[in-house]
């Protein structure tokens, strides 16, 4: 009864072991769902590594992501050499039309200097006849150019471009570095933005004959392309540093 009982409590255990070992369909299932996972993961993680890469190119350790890299940095100087060139073409604009309507100035002037009608309708021969002629010609030339209507456009082209690159540079450094650098490129540019600020302001006075007013957007304008000038040398310094520290993308 002995050996009856010990084989009975045997085979239950012997059947319990059988049955807690894995067959090796489950095994290999296990496994493949270890795979799928691993490559499941490896393919999510390689999306964050693209785009928050670490480093050198994330001066931040990567907090901004892609924004502290390389290409973010360089729009700023991209646009900023933009607006240069379109600051200049602007005051081409300007000063066709500031001769379009000083011609038409000068053409009263010289209408009221010419010899009076007589009581039959003659009047005597004038030299001034021909000078007006020719001046209501280029007139009627520069008129057909449009280029108060240019000039309006590209200078609200330049203050609202310029105001947001601006601010775009700031916010760009400080993503990369974690602070501002006081010094002349920050200065300038500050006073750049001001000054568009400045010329825009006076177009109201300007629009009703305001001489003085057109006196002055033309001074801060002149001295807006003088401080972009200026501003250029250490711009390319900051270039510098930015393939020096920075990486793509």
């Amino acid at each position: 009864r002995r050996g009856l009982v010990a084989v009975a409590v045997a085979r239950p255990s012997a059947e319990a072991s059988r049955a807690a070992e894995p067959s090796s369909s489950t095994t290999s299932a296990a496994g493949d769902l270890i795979s799928s996972r691993a490559l499941l993961s490896g393919v999510a993680g390689s999306v964050p590594l693209f785009l928050m890469q670490t480093g050198a190119a994330m001066a931040t350790e990567g907090a901004y992501g892609i924004l502290e890299g390389r290409t973010a940095a360089l729009i700023h100087p991209a646009v900023m050499f933009t607006l240069l060139a379109s600051t200049l073409y602007a005051g081409y604009l300007g000063w066709q039309w500031r001769t379009t309507r000083t011609l038409g100035d000068e053409i009263r002037e010289l209408r009221k200097q010419m010899p009076a009608v007589q009581a039959d309708g003659s009047a005597a021969v004038s030299p001034i006849a021909g000078e007006i002629e020719a001046k209501e010609a280029q007139r009627k030339t520069l008129l057909a150019g449009k280029f108060k209507d240019k000039h309006e456009i590209m200078g609200s082209i330049l203050l609202a471009s310029g105001v947001g690159i601006a601010i775009e540079g700031c916010v760009n450094t400080y993503m990369r570095t974690g602070k501002l650098f006081p010094g002349p490129h920050l200065f300038a540019g500050a006073g750049i933005v001001a000054l568009w600020a400045f010329a825009a302001a006076l177009v109201p006075a300007m629009e009703k004959g305001d001489n003085n007013a057109r006196t002055m957007h033309i001074a801060a304008n002149v001295a807006n392309v003088g401080l972009f000038l200026w501003q250029v040398p250490t711009g390319l310094q900051i270039v510098d540093k930015v393939f020096q520290f920075t990486q793509w993308p």
